[in-house]
């Protein structure tokens, strides 16, 4: 499988390439290049920022593609309707901290949190889950969401 990875050099995002590949995957990783810029020197790395720059992808095609690092929602928007003709699925990795609350036995069904401003692209503490839950939203527009 040819598989897109947003980010991918930090955090959650190093750990799936490293699954992937050993699922004899393909990766490609699209990223800024500020962040573990030597990481996976074998793969294909294309600079990027996914801000206005998700042209350096030119027109090539992934099986899948997995967003590790998507908070602001006009952004997540912009990457969903860049990639929507060129990968077949889209994965939108969120947080728990999309949840309105934190107690013990959170799932899917829990309520959500929301932003006061939805076009708010400031992050600052807890807005950094609800901006996520913004932007899963906007990703939705152009994927189906999976059940």
């Amino acid at each position: 499988m040819r598989i897109l990875m947003l980010g991918g050099t930090l955090f959650l995002g190093r750990h799936l390439v490293e699954g992937a590949l050993a699922r004899g995957h393909a990766v490609t990783l699209f990223h800024r290049g500020r962040t573990n810029p030597g990481l996976f020197e074998d793969l294909e790395h294309v600079l990027g920022d996914r801000d206005g720059g998700l042209d350096a992808l030119g027109d090539r095609g992934f099986d899948a593609c997995v967003d590790t690092s998507g908070y602001v929602p006009r952004v997540v928007r912009a990457s969903a309707e860049r990639l929507a003709a060129r990968v077949s699925h889209y994965t939108f990795v969120s947080s728990i901290s999309v949840y309105a609350g934190t107690t013990a036995g959170l799932d899917e069904s829990s309520p959500v949190a929301t932003l006061a401003d939805p076009q708010q692209e400031q992050l600052e503490g807890s807005s950094s889950g609800r901006s996520k839950r913004c932007a899963s939203a906007r990703r939705r527009t152009r994927f189906r969401a999976a059940s």
